[in-house]
């Protein structure tokens, strides 16, 4: 079985596929995404791009061995709880990852990856795989969805990927989850001046202002002129992205033995 969800799997299963297969673990969040997107979007749009990816792997000749584990639903979000949110504090989602990976180890896998779908969580997941890495025998990898691509899509405007709620992320969940997007999507007027962390003054720099996040009213560009067709053709490029990435990781991490 080169591709298996743990959650279907025996725990002997789960042992073999350990010992040469790669866990794949999603993680996402629960937060306020304007008033046109749902809460879990970030979970269901990593979601789409990881089983989008699997789906492409399934078809070689050779797949990698892949157990994908549950997506896990809840970031880190502080900076959405002006609205609605359940968040993780930096702490909390480092130690859950410190444990999920343990486990993963303790139960026999040698290689994990974890894939990301919410800005608030990339630092702190790099930091846990570095981290775990220097104190376990494990070969771990970390990446967000949206900044793996196949290079192929002309579809997408990098001045507002990924962005927060808007144009972006709209065309994504119109692609992948229609019923969820609340149409017609509001024009988002212009914000003078742009939020500092969107728009920082200078290259380089990471910048954060209190109450911005309120001021923007949660979105961070306008996702009026959001496009399934587009969204589509962006979701299988981040798809072919991450597959490109598993097969790599897979080729560079493959036991000898």
């Amino acid at each position: 079985m080169s591709q298996s969800r743990l959650t279907e799997l025996t725990w002997r299963e789960v042992r073999r596929a350990g010992e040469r297969g790669i866990a794949l673990l999603p993680i996402g969040s629960q937060e306020q995404h304007a008033g046109h997107l749902p809460m879990g979007t970030d979970t269901l749009l990593v979601e789409e791009v990881v089983d989008r990816a699997l789906d492409l792997l399934a078809q070689e000749a050779a797949p990698p061995e892949v157990v994908r584990l549950p997506a896990l639903p809840f970031g880190h979000s502080p900076h959405h709880l002006f609205a609605a949110a359940v968040s993780l504090s930096a702490a909390t989602l480092g130690a859950v990852l410190d444990d999920v990976l343990d486990s993963l180890v303790t139960s026999g896998h040698h290689r994990v990856m974890v894939v990301n779908g919410h800005g608030g969580n990339d630092e702190i997941m790099r930091l846990a795989v570095k981290r775990f890495a220097l104190r376990a025998r494990v070969t771990v990898a970390a990446c967000s969805y949206w900044t793996l691509t196949a290079g192929e899509e002309e579809a997408g405007r990098p001045e507002v990927t990924p962005g927060h709620a808007g144009w972006f992320e709209t065309s994504l969940m119109l692609a992948a989850h229609p019923r969820l997007v609340r149409t017609p999507v509001p024009v988002r007027a212009p914000v003078d001046p742009p939020p500092l962390f969107d728009h920082p003054p200078h290259p380089g720099l990471t910048v954060e202002r209190h109450g911005e996040w309120e001021r923007v009213d949660g979105a961070t560009d306008d996702a009026s002129g959001a496009d399934a067709v587009r969204g589509a053709r962006l979701l299988d490029d981040r798809a072919r992205g991450l597959a490109d990435a598993i097969r790599a990781f897979d080729t560079a991490s493959r036991p000898t033995r």
